[in-house]
């Protein structure tokens, strides 16, 4: 009996996900139970994906639920399916809160929770979403308030202790007050851990860093590195989730709902609700929820969603509109001819939340340097506590004691495993601004070593759209607009691609009664009579066949050659037109970096040569099929260096072998087909080459922000560590190596997002 292997993919909300260390425990056991595939949790989106076989999906489900109670009791598993369901009931009349797939979902919490390592509000978050519903804000606020009670209330404990005259168990009673009110949270989830097997987190290194200070009869020292530890997560947290929500609103394109037709009257549904062949109105203002095709109205659509573009679009009957634009004036009615999940916007949402399952290189370092440097750190800060004073004479205990707990202070790796995924979502956000959607960081990162970048010339440097490019009339008295006249009148009921091309570059009524004794000759021309004139219009052994004089033009392009009563009167220029940037995207690149521009395409070779000419392309490959393609990608493939990186930009369905082979798989996804977009890693909603450079700038920008993070990080993590170990740096300055440098790390990984790329 043939075994199913068939795969499903499903995505869940993890509620309450505030800290990126909890999401990488998460993943870690997660990837460990058998049959699950590709699974990947990511703080920024709060979103779990994960592939496993389809018959086992049930069980599967069932055991991480299970898995992730276990890890994390407080988090709440949200089915992303379910969620999306339940959003648009949620969201009632308005347009403007229900945001967008996973971005909703860290937008509609983003102050609810304490960003990344905010551990102070987790039980708080258990109340919260206990119901599965989005309180966001409000509780946000709420907890916030909560929390500068506790702080004030604390710190003026505090400030009494230190200076009331207080001595023995009341000044310890003061002090003692004080810590529980302020880091309270802190000690229970820190036990919690410890009782699930869990030790090494931040929780534990603030918790034995602060008890010991008590032991150690440092008690001002230890509530104080409690408070601005808090202090620090509070701020911190406001800046992952300032990040967090600049990232949803760049992505703020999920409809809220569907005004569906129905007879003389509309009904306000769920977008899901609505099948293929059904009528919907848009109104002004609104968001197209679905892709289809208009059958009534006149509108200018705001396109800047998908496309990054600010010059609004017209449209009108017989046009298509895509889900996630922005109806400006008009009322339009729409034939649905998509479902919701496979629309337009569907899609670029998936594409965005599920960016973060492929990681970057620099991203699993990441996690795997911090897996084993908090334990390593943990075991010195333990021997440098023991051994000096048993093997110095002159060593105090208390001494070395303070000095590893200063170390242990220290070490914690937050600013890294925080900032770094945070700096890629960023570069992954600000793409998709600028309308270049990227299917993971690991894409992003990938960009900056592209040294060869191939295009396939119709419909990615060229429009694919036939046009009269050029009007030759070769005899006195017929003008280039008479000559036009009469090529459109010949053309009149032909079907073909070039008579459409010169009927819409004549651009007016063609009056039926005027032409007779219609004649096509396939695979020639076509004879007429217009205004009592014979017409013959056609190719050169049209021009041979009925013996007329003619000189051939040797111009690039389709020719079509006009005879009036038997005298040649010209001929007219057809070609596919070059993209008004495929220059400007050429000589972009070029100043990028890269070394080799190559064009492949199916086409002639002088047409592709004269197009390769006009755009500056390095290297022309012309006649191809599909597999020809691959093997020149192939041949490239043998010249480049270990490292260096080849991309594809395609937009047809005859690219998707090619796109799937390059290392760097590219489609136009304006006007690309859709298996083309599936294959492609990174999709350019705009149709314009040019934006691969914007593109490759923001991956450049990412890059050095990262890497400007790490540096930072490990240097003044680096300095404080052997200044606390020669005992130079106290708590205070420990707090500032840990709490600090994390807030400095997400407020610079911020900076991606600022990105505007020069093209």
């Amino acid at each position: 009996m043939e075994i199913s292997t068939e795969k499903v993919k499903r995505s869940f909300i993890l509620e309450g996900l505030d800290c990126s260390n909890c999401a990488m425990k998460i993943e870690g056991n997660i990837q460990k139970i058998k049959g699950i595939e590709d699974c990947s949790v990511s703080f920024a989106t709060k979103t779990l994906t994960m592939g496993m076989p389809k018959e086992q999906e049930q069980a599967l489900v069932e055991q991480v639920t299970h898995k992730i109670k276990e890890l994390e009791p407080h988090i709440k598993v949200v089915d992303k399916n379910a969620r999306r369901a339940r959003k648009p009931q949620n969201s009632g009349q308005g347009s403007g809160h229900s945001h967008s797939g996973s971005h909703s979902h860290s937008h509609n919490h983003s102050h609810s929770h304490s960003g990344d390592h905010g551990h102070n509000h987790a039980h708080e978050n258990e109340e919260e979403h206990e119901d599965g519903h989005d309180h966001g804000h409000d509780h946000g606020a709420a907890n916030t308030k909560i929390m500068l009670t506790r702080l004030i209330a604390g710190t003026v404990l505090l400030a009494a202790g230190i200076w009331a005259p207080l001595a023995g168990t009341y000044e310890l009673a003061v002090f003692l007050l004080a810590y529980i009110i302020i880091g309270g949270d802190i000690l229970l989830r820190s036990a919690k851990n410890i009782m699930r097997g869990r030790v090494f987190d931040e929780h534990f290194l603030m918790s034995i860093a602060t008890i010991g200070a008590f032991l150690i009869g440092q008690y001002p020292e230890g509530v104080s590195v409690m408070l601005f530890y808090q202090i620090g997560e509070l701020f911190q947290s406001i800046a992952v989730n300032r990040s967090r929500k600049s990232i949803s609103d760049l992505m703020d394109i999920r409809p809220d709902y569907a005004n569906l037709k129905l007879g003389d009257d509309t009904k306000r549904v769920s977008p899901e609700e609505v099948e293929i062949g059904q009528l919907i109105v848009i109104k002004p203002g609104e968001r197209v929820p679905l892709d289809g095709k208009v059958v009534d109205g006149f509108s200018a659509m705001d396109t800047s969603a998908l496309t990054g573009e600010s010059v609004p679009r017209e449209v009108e009957p017989g046009q298509e509109v895509l889900s996630g634009f922005i109806n400006k004036n008009g009322v339009l009615t729409v034939e649905v001819n998509k479902v919701f999940g496979e629309s337009t916007v569907s899609k670029i949402l998936d594409l965005v939340e599920n960016a973060s399952s492929k990681k970057a290189p620099t991203e699993n370092f990441i996690t795997k340097f911090a897996k084993y440097y908090t334990p390593v750190v943990v075991i010195v800060a333990a021997l440098m506590a023991v051994a000096p004073p048993l093997l110095f004479e002159g060593a105090t205990f208390s001494d070395w004691v303070y000095r590893a707990l200063v170390f242990l202070v220290i070490s914690c790796p937050c600013a890294l495993v925080v900032s770094i995924p945070l700096g890629f979502f960023g570069g992954i956000g600000a793409s998709s601004r600028n309308g270049v959607l990227i299917k993971g960081s690991n894409y992003l990162e990938a960009l900056n070593d592209v040294k060869y970048v191939v295009f396939d010339k119709t419909g990615t440097l060229t429009k694919g759209a036939f046009t009269v490019t050029s009007i030759q009339p070769k005899v006195a008295g017929v003008s280039q607009e008479e000559l036009l006249r009469y090529a459109a009148y010949a053309e009149m009921h032909s079907n073909h691609p070039i008579a459409h091309s010169i009927r819409a570059a004549y651009d007016r009524e063609l009056d039926e009664g005027l032409i007779s004794d219609y004649n096509e000759v396939s695979g020639h021309g076509i004879g007429v009579r217009f205004e009592g004139k014979e017409i013959l219009a056609g190719n050169s052994k049209w021009m041979e066949k009925e013996q007329i004089a003619f000189s051939a033009s040797d111009e690039v392009g389709t020719i079509v050659y006009i005879a009036v009563d038997r005298v040649y009167a010209g001929y007219l220029v057809i070609s596919d037109e070059i993209k008004e940037d495929s220059a400007k995207a050429i000589s972009a690149l070029k100043s990028l970096g890269i070394a080799r521009t190559v064009m492949l395409t199916g086409d002639l070779r002088p047409v592709a040569e004269k197009v390769g000419q006009q755009i500056g392309i390095d290297e022309v490959c012309a006649e191809l099929l599909p597999q020809h393609k691959v093997e020149e990608i192939e041949r490239l493939d043998r010249l480049k260096s270990k490292r260096e990186k080849i991309a594809f930009v395609g937009d047809g369905i005859n690219d998707t072998p090619v796109l799937a082979r390059a290392d760097v798989g590219i489609a136009m996804g304006g006007l690309g087909s859709d298996a083309a977009i599936e294959a492609a890693d990174i999709v350019i909603m705009t149709d314009e080459p040019s934006k691969l450079a914007a593109a490759i700038q923001i991956a450049k920008k990412t890059r050095a922000i990262v890497w400007q993070n790490i540096g930072f990080a490990m240097g003044v993590k680096g300095l404080f560590l052997v200044l606390g170990a020669f005992g130079v740096a106290s708590m205070w300055e420990a707090v500032f190596a840990d709490v600090g440098v994390t807030l400095i790390a997400v407020i610079n990984a911020m900076r991606v997002l600022k990105t505007e790329p020069k093209v």
